[in-house]
C-alpha cells in the first residue's frame, strides 16, 4: 500500500509541473450554474497557456505569429444585406479594418481567458472584494495593461440579488458571496480604446434557472435580431417577447420573469463605453437603425421584480464626461485628482477602489506611487461641476432577483461577428 501511495503522489506532481508548463487538455468544471456543457475553466490550455493563466495573450498568439481566434460569425439579418457576404467591395472594406478587429479580437481572448479563470474559484464564501482583486489582476496581466494603451475596460461589476449593475465592493466593504445569492458579473477589456463589455450571472441555486434562462434566451434572441439597418426597437421588442415567456418559482410562489424596462443594450465606441445609441429590451423604442462598423454591447436584464430600476445604495463606479467642458477648478485637491484621473483613466470608468491602489489604478504609469489620499471631497467637487459623472448602483425592489447576460458584437460590412463568445455563454 506504501509504494502505491507513493507512486500516486509521484505521479500527481508530474501533473502539476505539466500544467504549469503550459497546455494540456481542459479538464476543470466552474462551480456556478448553467455555464455551457462545453465549457472548462482550464479551457486556455488548448492554446499552450498554463493554468492559472500567466502567460499574455499576446505571447500566446502574436508571439507564435498565429491570429487572435474570431468570435462566432454570423450573417446580418434582412434580406436587403444577403448581397454583403460575396460583395467585393464590402470584403474590401472589411479587410482595411483588420487592424482593429485584431486588437478586439484580443481583449476578447483576454476576457474568456480571465472569466474562465474567474469562474473556478466564484463560489459561495469568498468575499466579494477578493473576488474583484483577483480577476482584476489577472486582467492587468493577460493584458499586459499599459497606461490608457491596454488595460481594464471599467470596474468589475458583481451586483448581487435585487442590484442589477454597476455596484464594485468599496474599501471596507466585506460582503460575502452567499449560495442564494444572484451575482451579475460584468467586467471590461481594453485595447487602444476598443472594448470588450460581456457579462454573465452567476448562481448556485438551481430554483434560480428558469431566471438566468430567460435571460440568455432574450440576450441570444437580441443578438440574433441585431444588424445593419435593423431599427433598434425591434431588437428591443423581441427581446421582450422571449424574456416574459418565462416564469420562475421561489419560495412557492411564482413570479412572471420582466425586462428592466429602463435599462439597456449600446453601442460602444473608442475610449467610450455609452457611445450614444440605446438597444432596449422592450417594445416602443427608438426607430434609429444600427449601421455598419458599429459596435454594441448587446445585455439584457430579467428581474422577478417590477421591472424598473432606481439609483440607490453607496456609489463605487465613476466616470469622466466624455465631452466635459473645461471647468476652471479652485481647489488644488480637485485639480490634483483631476490631472490623476486623465492621466490613469481618461474617458474610461474607475471605481474607488482603484483610487486606492498603491499604483492608483495602473502600474505602468504610476508604479507604486499612484495612491490617492483624502480624496472623496474632491471627487465630489469635480461630480458637482459636471466634469466627472457618478454612476451609483441600479436597484430593483428589495427582496427581489435580477439576472444579465452581455456580448459584445461587431457589425462587420460583410457579417455580424460576436466578439465576446465562448464556450461559456
Amino acid at each position: 500500500k506504501k509504494k502505491k501511495r507513493r507512486k500516486k503522489k509521484k505521479k500527481k506532481k508530474k501533473s502539476g509541473a505539466g500544467a504549469a508548463a503550459g497546455g494540456g487538455v481542459p479538464s476543470k468544471k466552474a462551480h456556478g450554474r448553467l455555464l455551457g456543457e462545453n465549457s472548462f475553466t482550464d479551457y486556455y490550455l488548448k492554446y499552450n497557456q498554463t493554468e492559472p493563466p500567466t502567460i499574455p495573450v499576446s505571447q500566446l498568439f502574436e508571439g507564435k505569429g498565429l491570429e487572435y481566434p474570431e468570435g462566432e460569425i454570423t450573417p446580418h439579418p434582412l434580406e436587403s444585406n444577403n448581397y454583403r457576404e460575396n460583395s467585393d467591395e464590402k470584403r474590401a472594406r472589411d479587410r482595411l479594418q483588420a487592424d482593429i478587429y485584431s486588437k478586439v479580437r484580443q481583449a476578447a481572448e483576454v476576457h474568456r481567458q480571465v472569466r474562465s479563470y474567474a469562474q473556478s474559484f466564484i463560489k459561495p464564501g469568498i468575499k466579494l472584494a477578493d473576488m474583484c482583486q483577483m480577476l482584476e489582476n489577472k486582467n492587468r496581466e493577460l493584458i499586459q495593461e499599459d497606461g490608457l494603451s491596454r488595460g481594464i475596460g471599467f470596474p468589475t461589476g458583481c451586483s448581487l440579488n435585487h442590484v442589477a449593475a454597476h455596484y464594485t465592493p468599496n474599501p471596507g466593504d466585506d460582503t460575502v458571496l452567499q449560495y442564494d445569492d444572484v451575482m451579475k458579473i460584468d467586467f471590461g477589456c481594453q485595447i487602444d480604446g476598443r472594448i470588450i463589455d460581456s457579462a454573465w450571472t452567476v448562481s448556485f441555486n438551481p430554483r434560480y434557472d428558469p431566471l438566468l434562462n430567460a435571460v440568455k434566451e432574450a440576450t441570444e434572441t437580441g443578438i440574433k435580431t441585431a444588424g445593419i439597418d435593423v431599427r433598434l426597437c425591434d431588437v428591443g421588442e423581441a427581446i421582450q417577447e422571449v424574456m416574459e415567456s418565462y416564469e420562475v418559482d421561489i419560495d412557492g410562489k411564482t413570479y412572471p420573469v420582466k425586462c428592466i424596462r429602463n435599462l439597456n443594450g449600446h453601442s460602444i465606441g473608442p475610449y467610450q463605453i455609452h457611445a450614444g445609441k440605446s438597444v432596449p429590451i422592450v417594445k416602443g423604442g427608438d426607430t434609429t437603425r444600427m449601421e455598419e462598423d458599429e459596435m454594441y454591447a448587446i445585455e439584457t436584464f430579467g428581474t422577478t421584480g417590477r421591472g424598473y430600476i432606481v439609483e440607490d445604495l453607496e456609489c463605487s463606479h465613476y466616470m469622466k464626461n466624455f465631452h466635459a467642458p473645461h471647468v476652471p477648478l479652485r481647489l488644488p485637491r480637485s485639480k490634483k485628482l483631476l490631472a490623476h484621473i486623465n492621466k490613469t483613466f481618461g474617458t474610461l470608468a474607475f471605481c474607488r477602489r482603484w483610487l486606492e491602489r498603491p499604483d492608483g489604478g495602473s502600474t505602468a504609469v504610476h508604479g507604486t506611487k499612484g495612491k490617492q489620499e483624502k480624496y472623496m471631497g474632491a471627487l465630489k467637487n469635480l461630480c458637482d461641476v459636471g466634469i466627472i459623472q457618478p454612476y451609483p448602483p441600479l436597484c430593483d425592489v428589495k427582496g427581489c432577483y435580477t439576472a444579465q447576460y452581455e456580448h459584445t458584437i461587431m457589425l462587420r460590412p460583410t457579417c455580424k461577428e460576436i466578439v465576446s463568445r465562448g464556450d461559456d455563454y
